[in-house]
This record gives C-alpha cells, sequence and structure tokens, in this order.
C-alpha cells in the first residue's frame, strides 16, 4: 500500500529539479539581459562621444533596428545626425522622440536645436514654448537667444543670452553668438566688449578673435587688440582690418593693412595678394 506514495514521491522528485532549472534560466536570462542593456548604455555614451559621427550614426541605426521602442537609441540616433551634420534626418528621428511616453524637456530642447540647424526657426520656436518656464537649463536659454535674435526681439535675445552666460561656467561660444548679434545691430562698441569677454574664457576661439577685429574696425578703430594670436592670425586679422577700412572708405588704410597681412604671413597670403591687385587696378574706387 506504500508503494503508490513512494511513487508519487519519485515523481515529485523528478519534477522539482526540472521547476528550478527553468526559473534558473529565467533568472538567467533576465540577468544578462541586465547586463546587456547596461553594456550598451555605456557603448552609446561611448559612441556618443568618442566615435566618429558617421560610425555614431551606423551604430545606434543597427541597434535601433534591432530595438524599436528603445528612446535611449533614438536619442543617440538624433544626436549623432546632428554631429554628422544631418540636421534634417535628426529632427525626422526626433519627431520619433516625441511620440514616445517617456519623452522629456531635454528631448524638447534638443529637438528645437536641431530644427535650428534645419532652418526651421518657426518650428523650434514653438518646440521651445512647448518647454515650461521652469525647465531652465544652459541649452534652452542659449537656443531661446537664437530664436530671439532669428525674430529681431532684441529685448528677448538680450535676457535670454544675459541667463544663458549666467548658467555655464564655459560660456565663451553663447557671448560670442550675443557679441555677433550686437555686431548685426549695429552696437559696435557693445560688441566689442562681449567678444574680448569671449576670449578671456576661450582665448584660442579665432571666431571670436576675428568678430572683435571686425567690431573694431566698425568704429574705425584699425589696430589689432592686445590678444594672445599666432602669425598665421595676426596675418589674417590685419586681412579682415583691411577689408573692413576698404568697405569703408578708407582705401590707403586697407591697402597699408593688406601690405602687412601680406609680410606677416609665413606662407604666401593669396587672398590679401588678390585684394592687393584688386586695389592697384582700381576695383576698390
Amino acid at each position: 500500500m506504500r508503494h503508490p506514495a513512494v511513487f508519487v514521491l519519485c515523481l515529485v522528485g523528478t519534477i522539482v529539479p526540472s521547476a528550478c532549472q527553468k526559473s534558473s534560466d529565467a533568472e538567467v536570462e533576465r540577468a544578462l539581459k541586465s547586463v546587456n542593456a547596461i553594456d550598451e548604455a555605456g557603448l552609446g555614451d561611448l559612441m556618443l562621444t568618442a566615435a566618429s559621427p558617421d560610425e555614431a550614426v551606423a551604430y545606434f541605426r543597427r541597434t535601433l533596428a534591432d530595438n524599436p521602442g528603445r528612446i535611449d537609441l533614438m536619442r543617440g540616433l538624433a544626436k549623432s545626425l546632428v554631429r554628422a551634420r544631418r540636421p534634417a534626418e535628426a529632427v525626422a528621428v526626433w519627431a520619433r522622440v516625441m511620440e514616445h511616453p517617456g519623452v522629456t524637456n531635454e528631448d524638447r530642447v534638443d529637438h528645437a536645436d536641431a530644427l535650428i540647424r534645419a532652418g526651421d526657426w518657426a518650428r523650434a520656436k514653438a518646440m521651445l514654448d512647448s518647454v515650461p518656464p521652469t525647465y531652465e537649463t544652459f541649452q534652452r536659454y542659449r537656443l531661446e537667444a537664437m530664436v530671439a535674435d532669428a525674430n529681431k526681439d532684441w529685448a528677448r535675445a538680450d535676457s535670454f543670452y544675459e541667463t544663458a552666460v549666467g548658467l555655464t561656467t564655459q560660456p565663451a561660444s553663447v557671448l560670442n553668438n550675443w557679441g555677433f548679434s550686437k555686431l548685426s545691430r549695429g552696437d559696435f562698441r557693445a560688441a566689442e566688449r562681449l567678444f574680448a569677454e569671449t576670449l578671456t574664457y576661450d582665448p584660442t576661439l579665432f571666431t571670436a578673435k576675428n568678430n572683435l577685429v571686425m567690431a573694431r574696425g566698425a568704429q574705425r578703430n584699425y589696430s589689432l587688440p592686445l590678444i594672445q594670436m599666432t602669425q598665421v592670425e595676426r596675418a589674417e586679422l590685419l586681412y579682415t582690418l583691411a577689408l573692413t577700412a576698404i568697405k569703408q572708405g578708407d582705401v590707403s588704410i586697407g591697402r597699408s593693412l593688406l601690405e602687412d597681412a601680406v609680410e606677416t604671413h609665413p606662407q604666401y597670403f593669396e587672398a590679401a595678394v588678390r585684394a592687393l591687385e584688386t586695389l592697384d587696378q582700381g576695383g576698390a574706387g
């Protein structure tokens, strides 16, 4: 009479290890998925910072195709496309991010950035307007300033630029943009001050050096500022000053500056030589 019980015990003894094995396999699979997700996140960060833009685009496209619902991969692809200077494609990917339930205000700001790069200022403004005012970041206000600039809303542009500068320890790029905004409005003294301030944060930024020279030249100050510059940069800045002088009718000063640029440049300065030849042929006036 005890045999059935023994049989049941034996049967249970064969079933339980099998169930445990299945449970163990499922746990291992989940653990591996977690590890893979962590590894992929780390690789994604690496691709965004260290890989070439085209390599990053290829990686995120491939990985997103295998995991079409992952918002982190959509973000990675969109950011990589921006890095690869393909903003129109980035805008399309950001549009997919906007439809995801995990979309954030940071995503909306990055979408606006891509829209600006693609030249769609109206949609960029609309996207920034959808971000609540309590979301205050350097990137948000930098873009707000650029949009206000594009709309020639100078008061708002100045306010946004000032806010953006206060939200970063590396404001060189935004100060340079602000200075160029002032330059385009004809406020040359304010532009000069902003470009000079830019160079205190990044003395190597040649764009700011060139802009500074243009702002000074627009005030008919044709001397080079006391800033850090290489011999090549000095020649190129003299060339910028020369063109500014000629455009303002100060042709003799412009000619002298062109000659200085040619003599200063360590190699053959073709652009300055051509400008001198144009003057000699009467092309300036």
